[in-house]
Formats: structure tokens, sequence, C-alpha cells
């Protein structure tokens, strides 16, 4: 009897000091004054690009971007009343700049005469990252996915025969269409060998459709994907695909380092 009253007195004692403990701690103890924040301000509408973006397009010329195949050559896709349309006959372009980690905004449209079906219907890319001629790279995809059946890991807003998407928001025809997209690039050790795969969140016409999603590697057409090429900063791909289909064009397209 007397060792339960003392066990009793010992807990007793116990949580008389915790309680004491966390009456002495102030809330001041866990608030936090520094690294502060640097100021942003934000685009004045939804989708303009704030006060510290870097501007890839602005209706204007193509001055940010060359030949993916050959990148002493600069652009020759299409600029005309402040849209960008793809030149099929061109090939490819890409960003001069490199990227590691970023957040992207880029709106697309296909025309409203639109013809083709499945992957033959408005067919292009956004390569997060490029590493080589071609379409070497992180593909997110770009197609007219309203009411034009295809395979799912190949439809608007997937991660290119990896990821399908979690909702299909594209608009008809004719209508922009806007993603918003946070990269997380890979990283390599010394060695070449993979430390972190790729993560990539899209926001798709502002529904979230890709939630941070683990790349197994680049882009495979055939085959599964694998972390083969160590690579750096990379820069972003704009496709100039070959389907028959009328090409589509691009606007408002600007970056901010992360």
């Amino acid at each position: 009897m007397k060792g339960k009253i003392l066990l009793t007195a010992f807990l007793a004692g116990g949580f008389t000091i915790a309680n004491a403990q966390e009456q002495k701690a102030k809330p001041e103890d866990t608030e936090v004054y520094s690294p502060v924040p640097p100021e942003v301000k934000p685009g004045k509408k939804c989708g303009e690009a704030p006060s510290d973006a870097i501007i890839l397009f602005d209706g204007t010329n193509l001055d940010q971007w060359v030949m993916a195949d050959d990148r002493n050559a600069p652009a020759q896709w299409i600029v005309e009343k402040g849209v960008l349309t793809v030149n099929k006959k061109v090939g490819n372009i890409e960003t001069k700049k490199t990227f590691n980690n970023y957040q992207l905004h880029i709106e697309w449209r296909v025309p409203a005469n639109i013809t083709g079906t499945g992957q033959g219907r408005g067919n292009s890319g956004v390569f997060l990252a490029s590493i080589g001629k071609g379409d070497a790279g992180y593909e997110l995809q770009v197609l007219d996915s309203y009411n034009n059946k295809t395979y799912t890991n190949g439809m608007a807003a997937s991660i290119y025969k990896q990821y399908v998407p979690l909702a299909n928001p594209t608009n008809k025809p004719g209508e922009w269409q806007t993603y918003d997209v946070i990269w997380t690039a890979p990283v390599f050790g010394s060695d070449g060998a993979l430390v972190s795969p790729a993560r990539v969140t899209v926001l798709f016409n502002g529904v979230l459709v890709q939630n941070n999603v683990e790349l197994k590697g680049p882009t495979q057409y055939i085959g599964a994907p694998a972390y083969r090429q160590a690579h750096g900063p990379s820069p972003i791909k704009l496709q100039a695909h070959g389907d028959k289909s009328e090409p589509l064009s691009f606007r408002n397209i600007w970056i901010r380092e992360l």
C-alpha cells in the first residue's frame, strides 16, 4: 500500500513538472524573423507575370529562344499579333537559358478548325527539361483532349507515357489553355548516379492534374523510362510535332527560378 502511494505521488509530481515547463514556455520561443522572404509584386491579372519572373515570350519576339537541334540558330517559329505559332517545317525550339528548379506559366491554343483524331489532333509538348536534340527530355503533353479519345497517359497534361492527369479540364478548340508547373529537377552525384528523381506539379486551367509526381526518367516513346544520362540545368523545349493537324499556338510564357 505504501509503495502505491509513493508511485502515485511520483506520477503526480511528474505531471506537475511538465505543466510547469509548459507554463514557462512563451509564444516568442517559436517565432522566426530571419531570413525575410523577398518582396514580389504579383501580376495585376490572373496569369500575369510577377515582378521577379523571366519573360520567355511576351508576344513580340523570340529573343529568348533558339532551334533545339542547332542552338546557334535563332528560333524560326511564327510570331504574329502577340501569338507564337508552331512552324512544323523547322522543328523544335528551346530556351537559350538553362534552368534547374522553377515555376513555369505557359498558355496554348489549338485552332478552332482543328482536324484529326487521337494523337494526330493538336499534338505538341512542353519539355520541362530538354536534354538533347529531337524529343530528348521530360515531356508534359500538349494535345486537343476536348472530346478526343486517345491513350490516357498521352492526353493533355499527362506526363507523357508516365502519368495520367487527375482530371480533364480541357477547353474546346479555339479557346486558350493554361499550364502552371512546379518543376524540381533531378539530382545526380559526381559519379553520375541518380541521387533524387525529378518531381513535377501541374495545374491545368487552374485544376490540379499532377500532384508532385516522381518521374521515372526522361520521356521514352517506346519502352520504360529510366535515368540513363546525368545532366544539370537544362533548357525548356517546345515541340513541333509531325502530325498533320493545323499548328497550335502559345502565348504569355514566363518562369520564376526557385
